[in-house]
């Protein structure tokens, strides 16, 4: 393990200044790249980094500043921390939970299109991400195979262009905002010039976890879009919604792209009323609209989040008793070979 006095790391103090200073693509570079680096930012001990720190299990670490500004210090139950953080639990195997939960290589007519629903269509558009979320259904995704050629993105417009049912195409990945604005507003134009398009939806953590990537000049290409534009974000707490994700939704909303969000119900960081709660009000007040709380899916090395649908359903009944409709997200999962997400009431 690298003794605590090696790590050289930018004291929380400073992160504030860091973001003012520095473009999303410097903050992510700077990004904590390993467990003993960022337990290190949060003040914990030699002992304590020796003692919480686990194998990545194939999956490396990855947090921006910006986001551990977030966390509390010293503590290891930080429900932001606990997202994050490899733990001796991914260890655990069971025989329901593997690679490929979703069966998403079975919708998969060509490299980097996931066509599972009727009407839409998602683009595997960058094999990264801004954050490695520890419970990320996609961990054991195989980007390397999925990787394109700029030549070869030509297959996966023309299976668009060619099956005229599909009216929104989704933007995923990996995030696809970690992706440049040159590569990311050439995707955009090419999925323009396909006539039946009429939605264009991006999923992405990045307003959440780098804030910074939002900026003047992405939203102004969103805006002159012919098609209607949606970002779905993700966050799992309230803690995660600080000022500065505050501005960079509020500048989204002023063009005129709708924000909803989707959180993952996960054991020890989001899986109480009170959290619950928290999070759907904070996320009204920076203009964001729930959407989904998605039941944890079976992904291997994530057995320690697990949450059953049971003790979910109760949840959202407590949520709509106390709390305005709108505010209440639809409690989801995925379940292969189904037309749709199943929605529990």
């Amino acid at each position: 393990m690298i003794p605590q006095s090696t790590i050289q790391v930018e004291p929380l103090s400073l992160i504030k200044h860091i973001q003012h200073s520095d473009d999303w693509r410097t903050q992510l570079r700077k990004a904590y790249r390993s467990p003993a680096q960022l337990l290190a930012a949060l003040n914990f001990s030699s002992q304590d980094i020796v003692t919480m720190t686990s194998h990545e299990q194939g999956f490396s670490t990855l947090v921006p500043q910006a986001f551990v500004q977030k966390m509390r210090k010293q503590d290891p139950q930080d429900p932001l921390l606990l997202q994050v953080l490899p733990q001796q639990a991914e260890a655990i195997t069971h025989p329901e939970f593997n690679t490929d939960p979703l069966q998403e290589a079975s919708f998969n007519p060509q490299p980097g299109v996931v066509h599972k629903y009727k009407g839409r269509a998602l683009l595997i558009t960058a094999s990264h991400c801004a954050i490695n979320c520890r419970y990320c259904f996609r961990r054991h995704y195989p980007y390397g195979e999925q990787r394109r050629a700029r030549s070869e993105w030509q297959q996966s417009l023309s299976y668009i262009d060619n099956n005229t049912d599909i009216e929104e195409i989704i933007l995923s990945g990996g995030d696809p905002l970690a992706l440049t604005d040159g590569q990311l507003f050439e995707i955009i134009s090419a999925i323009e010039a396909i006539t039946h398009i009429k939605r264009l939806r991006i999923h992405s953590r990045l307003p959440i976890v780098l804030p910074a990537r939002i900026t003047q000049d992405l939203c102004e290409r969103l805006a002159s879009s012919r098609l209607d534009c949606v970002m779905v974000v993700h966050a799992n707490h309230a803690n995660e919604l600080g000022e500065d994700v505050a501005q960079a939704c509020d500048l989204l909303r002023q063009h005129k792209v709708q924000l909803l969000n989707q959180s993952v119900l996960l054991a020890q960081v989001n899986d109480s009323l009170e959290a619950l709660k928290a999070l759907s009000e904070r996320l009204f007040e920076v203009s964001i609209l729930p959407y989904y709380l998605h039941l944890p899916d079976h992904v291997a090395g994530t057995t320690h989040f697990f949450v059953s649908l049971e003790r979910g359903q109760t949840l959202v009944a407590q949520m709509q008793a106390t709390m305005s409709g709108y505010l209440v997200p639809k409690l989801a999962c995925e379940e292969p070979g189904k037309t749709s997400k199943t929605v529990y009431a």
